[in-house]
C-alpha cells in the first residue's frame, strides 16, 4: 500500500515539474510572437483587444466574420460592408477573442464581407484607433488594410534548385530552359492586382505608401484609380503591344505591372524604350518623343529586367502570346518591344537593386510563384541576348 502511496506522489512531483517547464516556455513563445503595433510588427488580436486606449496601432489576424451586436459575430449571410471581426485563429468562435473592425468607406470595396465574403479565413493587416466599437474592443478609423499572407501556400521549387535546368546554357537553350522554368505561374485577376501593388511597391520608409516607377513619388496605397494624381497599373510591356489585354496571363502578370502616376502613365501610352526626347513635365528625369519613352535612371535596369522577363516568359504556347524583343521603336500593335540595344545598355547602367530583389522575393512567395531570373541572374540577359 505504501509504495502505491510513494508511486502516487512520485507521478504527481513529475506532472507539476513538467508543467512548471512548459508554462514558461509557452509564454515564452506568446511573448515572442507579440508585436509592437508597428506596420511591421502589428499587434496580435489579444494585444488589440487588451490595448484599448485610443492609441493608433496596426493589428493583424484572421476575419472570423461580421459584428452585429456586442455579443454577435455572423459568419455567413453578410447584411452589409462596414464590419468585420478580427481573432488570432481563423476557428475562433468566443467573441471574448474577437477584435471588431469598423471599415471606413474607402475600404469597403476590397474587405467588405458582403463584397467580399471569402475573406473570411483570411489573414489581414489594419491599421486603426484602437477604441471601443459595438460596445466591444475594437478598431476604428481605419487608415490601411491589407491582406497579409499566412505563409501556407506552397511557392513551388525553392530558389536554390530554382534554376537548375538553366545551367551551363546560352542563347536560345537558355532562353527556352528559363521559358519552361518561369511558365505556368499561378495567376491573378486584374481587380486583385491592385491589393498586390500595395505590398510588392510599398514604400521601405513609409508602409502606407508605394514608390511611383516613373516619378519616384511615395504615394498613399489607396490613393489609386484614373484621377489626375491618383496612381493606377502601368503595364511596362505595353498591352497593345501583342494585343493581350487584362483578361489573366500577361495582362496581369505583375512581374511587369507597376504603380504609376495616372497622367504619368497617360503620356508614356504604349511607346517603346529608348534615349531622348523632352523631359516630362510632372515626372522630371523621364523624358519622351513620339515612338519612344526614357525613364529616370534610377529604374531604367528595372524597365529592362522586367521587358527581358516578359520576353522569356510568353513564347506562345499553351494559347498564350509569343512576346519578342527587337531593335526598333514604334512597334505599334505587334507583339514587340524596344529597343534592344538600348535596354541591355540600361540594364547595365543600373543594376539589380534590394527594392527588385524585395519585390521578386514577394511576388514568387505570396502571388505567381515564379521569379524574374534577371534579377537572380543578371548575366543571363547577355548570355541570351549578346
Amino acid at each position: 500500500m505504501l509504495n502505491h502511496k510513494k508511486k502516487g506522489l512520485l507521478l504527481t512531483f513529475i506532472l507539476v515539474t513538467v508543467i512548471m517547464i512548459v508554462m514558461p516556455i509557452q509564454n515564452s513563445i506568446t511573448r515572442a510572437a507579440a508585436g509592437d503595433g508597428s506596420w511591421s510588427s502589428p499587434y496580435s488580436v489579444s494585444q488589440g483587444i487588451n490595448t484599448q486606449n485610443n492609441s493608433s496601432k496596426t493589428v493583424q489576424g484572421y476575419v472570423v466574420g461580421q459584428p452585429t451586436a456586442a455579443n454577435t459575430v455572423i459568419s455567413s449571410g453578410f447584411p452589409n460592408d462596414y464590419a468585420l471581426a478580427l481573432a488570432d485563429s481563423p476557428s475562433e468562435t468566443s467573441t471574448a477573442r474577437m477584435l471588431y473592425v469598423q471599415i471606413p468607406s474607402a475600404f469597403r470595396s476590397a474587405f467588405g464581407l458582403k463584397s467580399n465574403p471569402s475573406l473570411v479565413g483570411e489573414k489581414i493587416k489594419v491599421t486603426g484607433t484602437l477604441t471601443a466599437y459595438f460596445s466591444h474592443p475594437g478598431l476604428k478609423d481605419g487608415t490601411a488594410f491589407e491582406q497579409a499572407g499566412d505563409g501556407t501556400a506552397d511557392p513551388g521549387p525553392e530558389p536554390g534548385g530554382y534554376y537548375d535546368a538553366a545551367n551551363g546554357k546560352t542563347g536560345e537553350a537558355l532562353k527556352t530552359a528559363l521559358h519552361t522554368i518561369i511558365d505556368d505561374h499561378t495567376e491573378i485577376s486584374y481587380s486583385n492586382v491592385w491589393e498586390a501593388l500595395r505590398e510588392t511597391d510599398e514604400d521601405p520608409g513609409n508602409p502606407n505608401n508605394v514608390i511611383l516607377l516613373y516619378t519616384g513619388r511615395s504615394q498613399g496605397k489607396f490613393i489609386n484609380g484614373s484621377g489626375v494624381n491618383d496612381w493606377n497599373r502601368e503595364h511596362v510591356w505595353a498591352k497593345s503591344h501583342g494585343d493581350f489585354g487584362t483578361v489573366m496571363g500577361a495582362g496581369t502578370d505583375l512581374h511587369h505591372l507597376r504603380p504609376t502616376d495616372a497622367s504619368v502613365n497617360s503620356s508614356r501610352g504604349n511607346l517603346d524604350f529608348d534615349d531622348g526626347g523632352t523631359q516630362h513635365s510632372e515626372a522630371l528625369g523621364n523624358y519622351y518623343d513620339s515612338d519612344s519613352w526614357e525613364p529616370r535612371d534610377e529604374v531604367k535596369g528595372d524597365v529592362a529586367r522586367m521587358l527581358f522577363y516578359m520576353a522569356v516568359r510568353y513564347e506562345g504556347d499553351s494559347g498564350e502570346v509569343d512576346l519578342e524583343l527587337n531593335n526598333l521603336v514604334n512597334n505599334g500593335s505587334a507583339p514587340y518591344h524596344g529597343k534592344m540595344s538600348v535596354l541591355l545598355e540600361w540594364h547595365k547602367e543600373d543594376p539589380v537593386d534590394d527594392n527588385e530583389r524585395r519585390r521578386n522575393e514577394i511576388i514568387y512567395s505570396d502571388y505567381q510563384h515564379n521569379r524574374n531570373p534577371f534579377i537572380d541572374y543578371p548575366e543571363w540577359a547577355s548570355a541570351i541576348w549578346e
